[in-house]
């Protein structure tokens, strides 16, 4: 095992896809010659050239579209956006061709593309670039939507990706990527809608995934030292979705805490918490609690930003009010 950066698992992941697979290309703003907004594509370019890493305007829609375009026609793009924030800039592309096209075709045409980049709040930008949009695309059928939590599952989920036939969201994280963690030397893919344990327990389920994983980590390790076992699920693909591993776990625990950096009004949060209530009604000893972003658009002041997202307090706290404690 190497101990690696989140970026480098990702480069890493890229790099043995474009070894191995000649039709797989990666596309958008400052991934060449820059090496990426954030580094995860250097070396790139000067291994594969100006054919295969590709510089693109900015025009989200525009370079979105030649990916979904290059997909139809027999390549695998990655699309990198600077941040889903900008997505929603090429939303039309995505949801009227990347996510109909193999459905509206009867399975005659894939769109084997992947869009990446980072999701969510980091840190001092304010309203309009610290969204969490995974709700926005886990919503729309014929998408898969993946967010890792570490470097081991970033790199063989990434490497999943690429080769699906299917149109893949892959949800990163701006202050996560200098984050370090094992990863083998030799190949490995993991596959898209398994969930995994983080960290077992036995008094209380505790799901998350992507970036908030760290602050429910934390927190159980809190937990422990007063006395509380939890059960950390990082469920790495919100759709498809690994029902059963969140459902084996709260029928051991009988209770549940889920932690989603979205809003919670219509949130992946919010749905996983009613799956839970709907399916484990019976081994239920309390109320499922759902640990959000507050309902505000983001905050600059620092303080206030922090205040609005999921902390290790208010995951504590959620587990405590499911516990009674």
């Amino acid at each position: 095992m190497a101990v690696i950066t989140f970026r480098e698992a990702l480069r890493q992941a890229i790099d043995e896809e474009m070894t191995r697979d000649e039709s797989v290309i990666l596309l958008g703003e400052e991934v060449g010659q820059y090496n990426g907004a954030y580094k995860v594509s250097q070396g790139l370019l000067d291994k594969y050239g100006d054919r295969r890493v590709i510089d693109t305007p900015i025009s989200e829609e525009g370079f979105t579209g030649m990916g979904i375009g290059a997909a139809l026609v027999g390549l695998r793009p990655i699309v990198e956006w600077m941040t889903f924030n900008f997505s929603f800039m090429a939303f039309d592309q995505i949801l009227s061709n990347a996510s109909k096209t193999r459905y509206m075709s009867g399975g005659q045409f894939t769109c084997p593309v992947v869009f990446r980049g980072p999701n969510g709040p980091a840190e001092y930008l304010s309203a309009q670039h610290s969204q969490a949009l995974q709700s926005f695309y886990a919503h729309v059928p014929g998408l898969k939507v993946v967010a890792p939590s570490t470097p081991f599952d970033g790199k063989g989920l990434l490497k999943a990706a690429i080769r699906d036939d299917n149109p893949v969201m892959f949800l990163e994280s701006e202050l996560a990527y200098a984050w370090k963690g094992e990863v083998p030397e030799e190949e490995y893919v993991l596959p898209i809608g398994v969930a995994d344990v983080k960290r077992p327990g036995s008094d209380v389920t505790i799901v998350g995934f992507g970036k908030p994983m760290k602050v429910i980590l934390e927190a159980a390790e809190e937990l422990e030292r007063q006395g509380v076992k939890a059960e950390a699920i990082d469920l790495r693909t919100i759709r498809p979705l690994d029902e059963n591993a969140v459902y084996e776990s709260v029928r051991k625990t009988n209770r549940c805490v889920i932690v989603d950096e979205a809003w919670p009004f219509a949130s992946v949060g919010s749905h996983v918490g009613w799956l839970v209530s709907k399916n484990c009604f019976d081994s239920l000893d309390a109320p499922v609690e759902v640990v959000s972003a507050e309902e505000v658009p983001m905050p600059y002041n620092h303080r206030l930003e922090l205040a609005s997202q999921p902390s290790v307090e208010k995951v504590i706290e959620a587990a405590k009010r499911v516990l009674y404690a």
